[in-house]
């Protein structure tokens, strides 16, 4: 009986981190390879050239303001309070302007620039809704999908289907910085009743706080974005207190993951939830004036 001797490729080796996003891409990849002819062979000039990383440029302008609220977990709350009529005296923090890379990623920067500009009484929008999760010294989540009364996000019905988000072109750009801003898949709303729901839009973001990189984030968020001004904001946001569970916590936790105990995931939501509440008290785009042409000589 004869064995083959040819060791197996690492690449082809089941990895436990896999997800599905990671098994398209995977899969679309190697039937394209699979189905052209072979290459012709590319002089170092060109295979370099081709190599480097794209050259994002910035075609619109976000501004987010962030506040602190110190009602919000109250408990002499009614049904119908929300951010708007909690945070009524809020404390400001400041504002953080965006520059986002249209032309890379149009349909990501679309629909986020949708979430920013559309009108509060349809609730589809990122205005009064909640830093969910702040990761100390790495980044910051905002804008889960969900209940608007909760400081969710509840996307509009129209909102395009981000197709960017299984094409491995979009995730070419790196967490290499802090006042990076991505869309966050990695990440994105623990909820699987939420991920499975037919209306459901990937609209959760992060921006990294720094002080280093987060490699851990590259290939599974999309970067779309930078932020321009109010890194120090950023700073701000991401010195609040958490909730960290202690490490006996986070075993008993992966025990009952372990055995499919569905409370698990539950008490993971709140893991890493700021201590004081701080939300997206406004945001809007912002109009650059095209510069004076110079004046013309005699």
């Amino acid at each position: 009986m004869a064995f083959s001797l040819t060791p197996t490729p690492t690449s082809l080796l089941p990895h436990p981190n896999l997800t599905r996003r990671s098994l398209l891409l995977l899969a679309t990849t190697t039937t394209t390879s699979l189905s052209l002819p072979p290459a012709p062979t590319l002089s170092a000039t060109t295979a370099t050239t081709r190599r480097q990383p794209p050259n994002p440029t910035i075609t619109d302008r976000i501004f987010m303001d962030f506040s602190l609220c110190p009602n919000y977990f109250l408990p002499n709350r009614t049904l119908g309070d929300n951010l708007s009529t909690l945070c009524s005296d809020s404390t400001p923090l400041g504002r953080v302007i965006l520059g986002l890379y249209g032309n890379l990623l149009p349909v990501t920067v679309s629909n986020f620039k949708s979430m920013c500009l559309a009108s509060n009484s349809t609730a589809s929008t990122y205005k009064n809704t909640l830093v969910h999760k702040i990761f100390p010294g790495r980044y910051f989540l905002a804008g889960r999908q969900g209940r608007p009364d909760k400081g969710e996000v509840r996307p509009p019905h129209d909102l395009a289907r981000n197709t960017e988000t299984v094409d491995s072109k979009a995730f070419s750009l790196t967490h290499s910085r802090p006042g990076v801003v991505s869309l966050s898949l990695s990440e994105n709303d623990d909820d699987e009743d939420i991920k499975l729901d037919p209306g459901y839009r990937n609209v959760e973001f992060l921006i990294t706080t720094g002080p280093g990189p987060c490699p851990d984030l590259d290939n599974k968020n999309i970067v779309f974005g930078t932020v321009l001004e109010g890194l120090d904001v950023v700073t701000a946001i991401a010195s609040i207190p958490t909730y960290q569970p202690s490490e006996r916590i986070r075993q008993f936790n992966d025990l009952a993951e372990f055995f499919g105990d569905e409370r698990a995931q539950n008490a993971r939501a709140i893991w890493n939830r700021p201590l004081t509440t701080v939300y997206i008290s406004d945001c809007g785009e912002l109009k650059v004036t095209q510069p004076p042409l110079s004046p013309s000589l005699p």
